[in-house]
C-alpha cells in the first residue's frame, strides 16, 4: 500500500499565509469602528493631560481637568454635528467631494475659532440666567460643569440619531437646568428664554421662505428662459455679488465682532463696496466660463459650484469664530471661578483653552462629519449646485436679519430650515405644473395621479426626526443637566 504523498511545501505556505491575511482582514474589519471613538478618546485624554499640567497642584485642579475633559468632548461633538450645516449642501450639490469639504471645514472653523474667536466669552449662555442667584463659585462651577455634560450627551446622541440640532441651543437648556437645579425657577431669565423659543418657529421658516425665494428667482430669470446662457450672464455675477456682500455683513456683523466691533450701518456700507467688487471680478469670469457652453439648465448649473464652495468655506469660519464659545464658554467659566473664586459673568479665554476647542471641532468633523453631512445634503431633498447656492445664500441673509430683529437664532435651524425650503418648494413647483399639464396636455403624463401623489420631494421621516429633536433639544438637556447637577454635588 503505497503512502499518500504530502503536499508540496509551497502550497502549504500558501495556505498558511492565506489563513494569515484572512485574519489580518477580518481584525480590519472589526477594528475600522474602533478608529475614530479611539482617536477621539485619545484626543480627549490629551485635554485631560493639558490641564494636569497647567493646574494639576493648584487648588481645585482636578476640577479643572474634569472641565477640559468634557469641553473637548463637547468641541468634538459639535465638530460631528453643527458643521454639516454648512459643508451639506455643497457635497449634495457635488460642488465639493467628501474629502476636500472635510477638509475645507477643518481649516476654516480652526482658523475662525482661533483668530475670530474672541478673548471674552459669556459663561451664562445667553445670560439666561442671574449669576448673583447662585449660592457661591463652587456652586457655579457644579452647575457649568453640568451644562458641559448634558449639552455633549445631548448632541452625541442626536449625531447617532441622525439629527442635527443646535449646539446652542443644547448649551442653553444645560445651563438653564443647571440653574434651575442650583437656584429654583426663579434663577432662569424666562423672557430671555421666550425669545429663544420664538427663535425655534422662526428661524428656519425664515431661512426656508428666503431660500426658496431665491430659487424662484432663479427658475424665472435664468432656467425658464429660451437663452440660458445669455440670461446667466446677466444675473449670475448679480447672485454671486449678492452672496459675497451678504457674507461681508455675517462677518462684519458676527463672525468678526470679537475682534473688532462694527456698527450695523457700517456693515451694510462694508457689505455693499464688497458686493461691488465682486460683481465687477465675476463679469468676466462668467462670460469665459460660458463661452461654448450649451443652452441647458445642466450648463447653468456649473457656474454656481465655485461660488457654492467659496459661500460654504465662510460659513464655517463664521461658525467657528462664534460657536467655539459652545464649547469652551463654560470650561472658561469653570476655570475663572476655581483660580479666582468668584462668579463673573464675562472671562477671558485662555489660549490653551481656544486650542481645545478648535482642534476638538476639526477632529469630530474628521472622525464623525460624514454622517450628518450625507443627511443634510442628500437625504432631505436632492441638491444640485444652484440649490446649494440658495441655501448658503439664504443661512448668511437669515442671520443677518436676525440679528437686526434681535432674534438669537441658530445656524442649524437656519441652514436646515433652508433645505427644507428647497425641498418643499421644489414640491409645490412640480404640484402646478403637473396640475397645468394634466388640464392642458393630458396624454403627456409619465405616470398615474396615485403614482404622482405618492411622488414627494423631501423625505417626511427626517422631517419629522429632525423637527422632533428641535423641539425637545432645550428641555431634554435642561432635564439631563439638571440630574447631572445633583449628582455631582451629591458626591462632591
Amino acid at each position: 500500500m503505497t503512502k499518500p504523498r504530502s503536499k508540496p511545501r509551497w502550497q502549504a505556505l500558501d495556505g498558511d499565509l492565506h489563513r494569515i491575511t484572512s485574519v489580518e482582514h477580518a481584525n480590519t474589519h472589526v477594528a475600522r469602528p474602533l478608529l475614530a471613538p479611539g482617536i477621539a478618546l485619545v484626543f480627549v485624554a490629551l485635554a485631560g493631560l493639558t490641564a494636569a499640567v497647567l493646574f494639576g497642584h493648584a487648588d481645585g485642579g482636578l476640577i479643572v481637568v474634569a472641565g477640559a475633559i468634557f469641553g473637548a468632548y463637547m468641541a468634538i461633538n459639535i465638530g460631528a454635528n453643527d458643521v454639516s450645516n454648512n459643508m451639506g449642501p455643497a457635497v449634495g450639490a457635488n460642488a465639493l467631494t467628501m474629502a476636500g469639504a472635510i477638509t475645507i471645514a477643518a481649516l476654516a472653523e480652526s482658523a475662525g475659532a482661533l483668530l475670530a474667536g474672541g478673548d471674552v466669552v459669556s459663561t451664562i449662555s445667553r445670560k439666561i440666567i442671574d449669576p448673583s442667584s447662585v449660592a457661591d463659585a463652587t456652586t457655579f462651577i457644579w452647575a457649568m460643569m453640568a451644562s458641559l455634560i448634558s449639552a455633549a450627551l445631548w448632541v452625541n446622541l442626536s449625531t447617532w440619531v441622525g439629527a442635527p440640532v443646535s449646539t446652542t441651543h443644547s448649551i442653553v437648556g444645560g445651563v438653564m437646568g443647571a440653574a434651575i437645579a442650583a437656584a429654583g425657577l426663579h434663577a432662569v431669565n424666562w423672557e430671555t428664554m421666550g425669545v429663544i423659543a420664538a427663535s425655534w418657529v422662526i428661524a428656519p421658516i425664515l431661512g426656508g421662505v428666503i431660500a426658496a425665494c431665491f430659487l424662484a428667482l432663479i427658475r424665472a430669470k435664468i432656467q425658464s428662459r429660451d437663452d440660458k446662457i445669455a440670461a446667466a450672464r446677466r444675473w449670475v455675477p448679480v447672485l454671486v455679488a449678492l452672496m459675497a456682500g451678504a457674507f461681508a455683513t455675517y462677518m462684519a456683523v458676527k463672525g468678526l465682532s470679537h475682534v473688532l466691533a462694527v456698527r450695523p450701518d457700517m456693515a451694510l456700507v462694508i457689505g455693499a463696496g464688497v458686493g461691488l467688487v465682486v460683481w465687477a471680478a465675476t463679469v468676466p469670469w462668467v462670460r469665459w466660463k460660458s463661452a461654448g457652453m450649451e443652452n441647458r439648465t445642466r450648463s447653468v448649473k456649473s457656474l454656481f459650484r465655485m461660488p457654492l464652495a467659496v459661500a460654504a468655506t465662510f460659513l464655517s469660519f463664521a461658525h467657528g469664530a462664534n460657536d467655539v464659545a459652545n464649547a469652551v464658554g463654560p470650561l472658561a467659566g469653570i476655570v475663572h471661578a476655581t483660580q479666582h473664586h468668584d462668579m463673573a459673568t464675562e472671562v477671558a479665554i485662555p489660549q490653551w483653552v481656544m486650542i481645545i476647542g478648535a482642534f476638538g471641532i476639526s477632529f469630530g468633523l474628521f472622525l464623525f462629519g460624514p454622517k450628518l453631512i450625507r443627511m443634510v445634503g442628500k437625504k432631505i431633498t436632492r441638491l444640485n449646485p444652484i440649490r446649494g447656492f440658495c441655501i448658503a445664500l439664504s443661512a448668511a441673509t437669515t442671520v443677518i436679519v436676525a440679528s437686526w430683529l434681535g432674534l438669537p437664532v441658530s445656524s442649524t435651524h437656519v441652514a436646515v430650515g433652508a433645505v427644507f425650503g428647497v425641498g418643499f418648494f421644489r414640491e409645490w413647483d412640480q404640484e402646478r405644473r403637473w396640475k397645468r399639464t394634466s388640464r392642458d396636455r393630458p396624454q403627456e403624463l409619465g405616470f398615474a395621479p396615485e403614482e404622482h401623489r405618492r411622488r414627494k420631494l423631501v423625505r417626511r421621516s427626517h422631517f419629522l426626526t429632525i423637527v422632533a429633536a428641535w423641539v425637545v433639544t432645550v428641555p431634554a438637556a435642561a432635564a439631563l443637566s439638571a440630574a447631572i447637577f445633583f449628582v455631582l454635588t451629591a458626591f462632591s
